[in-house]
């Protein structure tokens, strides 16, 4: 990557395109032994590892460097001001009763599927958006002509009281992974070309602990990708909410 990187770039540019061949011709030059999916390659710059240190010290103070979907096999190196969502600690709890059924969770990993099987047996997102809502399919793979091809780890279909439609893209980082604002902006692409006539809301969804669940909403201002709402819910068993927290809960709807 830092040999593509550089093969392009120039001072001052924030923005620098490649295509999958070039890993063939780079590592070809390197020596270096490609595994058969060049896909996993970009994929673990994009959301796992940081980039090489040099690339990251072209960097200006105020921005960082991600790579972006182009079209088919076509990416971008490109500057942006913030490429990760990061929870706020201090953020106030909400108390859920846990109702994931107790054989899923004797199995269940700490990673993203875990995460995703939790917000639904919980129907976290009926309660973060105040929809009805139902899921529609997991690790949706598919292509969208301004970015190539997306992968959204769980999309939603949802109904609000008035009747209205909402899609509703969930991108999911169990263990170490980050949320990523260049897969939201993909979500958001893809939910565009694929149901134009329904509202999009994406959202994004964290471990904070094993039972501590951190949902976003995330929306697209000019070419950033934006907070409109941040929730933390701790799962406990039902005896565990107590009349004083309820009573707490109360008065901050009414805030």
């Amino acid at each position: 990557m830092e040999r593509i990187f550089f093969s392009k770039y120039t001072k001052g540019a924030e923005e620098i395109v490649f295509e999958r061949d070039d890993l063939i011709t780079a590592s070809t030059a390197l020596g270096i032994h490609l595994p058969k999916n060049l896909g996993d390659v970009i994929y673990s710059f994009r959301y796992r590892n940081k980039l090489p240190e040099n690339i990251l010290n072209t960097e200006p103070p105020d921005k960082e460097w991600v790579i972006e979907g182009q079209g088919k096999s076509k990416y971008a190196f490109r500057l942006v001001a913030e490429s990760h969502i990061v929870p706020n600690k201090r953020l106030a709890e909400v108390k859920i009763p846990d109702a994931t059924p107790e054989i899923v969770s004797m199995y269940a990993f700490s990673d993203e599927q875990a995460l995703l099987a939790k917000v639904r047996y919980n129907r976290l997102l009926d309660i973060f958006l105040g929809l009805a809502t139902y899921s529609l399919q997991n690790h949706l793979r598919t292509t969208v002509k301004s970015v190539g091809q997306v992968e959204i780890d769980e999309i939603y279909i949802g109904v609000d009281k008035r009747g209205c439609h909402y899609v509703l893209p969930v991108q999911a980082k169990g263990g170490t992974d980050q949320l990523s604002m260049v897969q939201t902006k993909q979500d958001l692409a893809c939910c565009r070309e694929k149901f134009p006539d329904l509202i999009c809301r994406a959202i994004s969804a964290q471990f904070l602990d094993s039972n501590v669940i951190v949902l976003f909403e995330l929306t697209l201002e000019g070419s950033e990708i934006k907070i409109v709402e941040e929730k933390h819910y701790r799962l406990v068993p039902g005896d565990q909410i107590q009349a004083k927290e309820l009573l707490k809960y109360a008065n901050r709807s009414k805030q």
